[in-house]
C-alpha cells in the first residue's frame, strides 16, 4: 500500500520537492489575481461603507472569473455551487414534513465535469500553441552566422507559449559590381503585446523583413520600407513595433544602425565606457511618412554591443520591483571579457537571480555582438 502510495504521489508531482510546489502555487495564484483583478474597482466609492466595498469587491471577483466561462458552463458552476454551499434540509409544507437531501457530492460532481471541460479546452489549446510555437522557432536563426573578427549570441523567452519578441541576424550582400564581403545585419524587435497576436504579427514581420533585405541597399532604405509596410498591417494604429536594426561591415568594422522607438542598445569599450545608441525615429506602424536617421560607429576590439527588449529591464520580482538597467550594466562589466554566449548567459541569469519564483510578465530577448581580433 504504502509503494503505491508513493508511485501515486510521484506521478502526481513529477517528483517536483513540496517547497517547489508551494512556490509554483502562490506563482499561478498571483498570476490569476492580477487577471482577475484587473476587472475590479478597487478605489472605495464615495459614501460606501467598508462592508459595501468589500461586498462590491468579492462580486466583482466573482464576476470577473466566471465571465470568463461560456453561458452553458456558467450555469453549471452556479448549480454546482448551490448543491455545494446549501446542505440538507427540512421544512414543514401545509403539516407535512419535508427533507431535502445533501446533494453536496453530486455539487462535487458538477465540479469535476466542469474541470474536466476547462481543461479539455487548455490541452487542445496548449497543443494548438506548441505547434506554433514549434513554427517560430523555425523563423528565428538556430545559430549565429560566422563572420571574421566578431562574435554573436542571442537568448531569448516568451512570457507565454509564442512571443511577439523577434531577433535576426544574417549575412546580405546587394551591391552591384564584383560582390564584397557580405554585410551582417542584425535586428531585434518587438511587437506591442504579448501571445498570439503579437506572435503573428511577428511573423509577418520576419517575411517582409527577409523580403526586403535582399533589395534595399540602405540600411535606412530598409527601416523605412519596412515601417511603410507595418502601417499597412496596421489597422486602427493599435499595435506598433519597435525594433533596432543595423548592419555591419566586416571589413571597416562600422556599425551603421537606426533605432525605431526601441530600447537604447548599450555599446561597452573595451577600456570600460558605455555608450547609448539611440539614433532613429518612432516605432514601426505608427506613421507612414515617417523620417529615419542612420546612426555609425566604429567597432574596436573587446567593444561589447548589447541589444535587448524592454521585458529584460522592466522584469519584476515577488515585491514588484523591476530589475533595471543598472543591474544590467553591472552584469555586463562583470562578463565583459568573457565571450558573447558567456555574456549573453549572465545578464539572463542575473535577471533570473533577481525575480525568484516571480513570474515572467513579458518576453525577454537579447542579442551580444562583441568584437574580437581585426578582420
Amino acid at each position: 500500500m504504502a509503494r503505491r502510495l508513493r508511485t501515486f504521489w510521484a506521478r502526481i508531482t513529477e517528483g517536483i520537492a513540496i517547497q517547489q510546489l508551494w512556490t509554483h502555487f502562490q506563482s499561478e495564484a498571483r498570476s490569476s489575481y492580477r487577471l482577475y483583478s484587473k476587472e475590479v474597482q478597487w478605489e472605495r466609492r464615495q459614501d460606501e461603507t467598508r462592508g459595501q466595498r468589500q461586498r462590491r469587491i468579492i462580486s466583482g471577483l466573482f464576476w470577473a472569473m466566471v465571465s470568463k466561462l461560456s453561458p452553458a458552463r456558467r450555469v453549471l458552476f452556479v448549480a454546482a455551487l448551490i448543491l455545494l454551499v446549501f446542505p440538507g434540509f427540512e421544512f414543514a409544507f401545509r403539516g407535512a414534513r419535508v427533507q431535502m437531501p445533501n446533494l453536496a457530492f453530486f455539487g462535487a460532481l458538477a465540479f469535476l465535469v466542469l474541470l474536466a471541460l476547462e481543461l479539455a479546452d487548455r490541452v487542445t489549446m496548449k497543443r494548438d500553441l506548441e505547434i506554433a510555437k514549434e513554427i517560430q522557432t523555425w523563423l528565428m536563426p538556430a545559430a549565429a552566422p560566422k563572420v571574421p573578427g566578431f562574435e554573436i549570441a542571442f537568448a531569448t523567452r516568451a512570457a507565454n507559449t509564442v512571443a511577439g519578441d523577434y531577433y535576426d541576424a544574417f549575412l546580405r550582400s546587394v551591391s552591384e559590381g564584383p560582390p564584397p564581403p557580405p554585410q551582417l545585419l542584425l535586428v531585434i524587435a518587438d511587437v506591442a503585446g504579448k501571445s498570439v497576436p503579437a506572435a503573428m504579427l511577428m511573423a509577418t514581420l520576419q517575411a517582409s523583413l527577409r523580403t526586403l533585405a535582399a533589395t534595399c541597399t540602405t540600411v535606412l532604405d530598409l527601416i523605412e520600407r519596412l515601417n511603410h509596410y507595418c502601417c499597412e498591417q496596421n489597422v486602427g494604429r493599435q499595435r506598433f513595433t519597435t525594433a533596432f536594426l543595423a548592419e555591419l561591415d566586416p571589413v571597416s568594422r562600422r556599425l551603421t544602425y537606426v533605432n525605431a522607438g526601441h530600447n537604447w542598445p548599450v555599446l561597452r569599450r573595451a577600456w570600460g565606457q558605455l555608450e547609448r545608441l539611440e539614433t532613429g525615429g518612432v516605432p514601426l506602424g505608427i506613421i507612414p511618412s515617417a523620417q529615419y536617421t542612420c546612426g555609425e560607429v566604429a567597432l574596436a576590439s573587446g567593444d561589447v554591443l548589447l541589444v535587448f527588449t524592454d521585458g529584460l529591464v522592466e522584469a519584476e520580482n515577488d515585491r514588484e520591483e523591476e530589475y533595471g538597467e543598472a543591474r544590467m550594466w553591472a552584469a555586463l562589466n562583470s562578463n565583459a571579457s568573457g565571450t558573447a554566449s558567456q555574456i549573453v548567459d549572465a545578464v539572463m541569469a542575473s535577471a533570473d537571480q533577481f525575480v525568484g519564483s516571480a513570474p515572467q510578465h513579458d518576453d525577454i530577448t537579447c542579442l551580444v555582438l562583441r568584437a574580437t581580433s581585426a578582420y
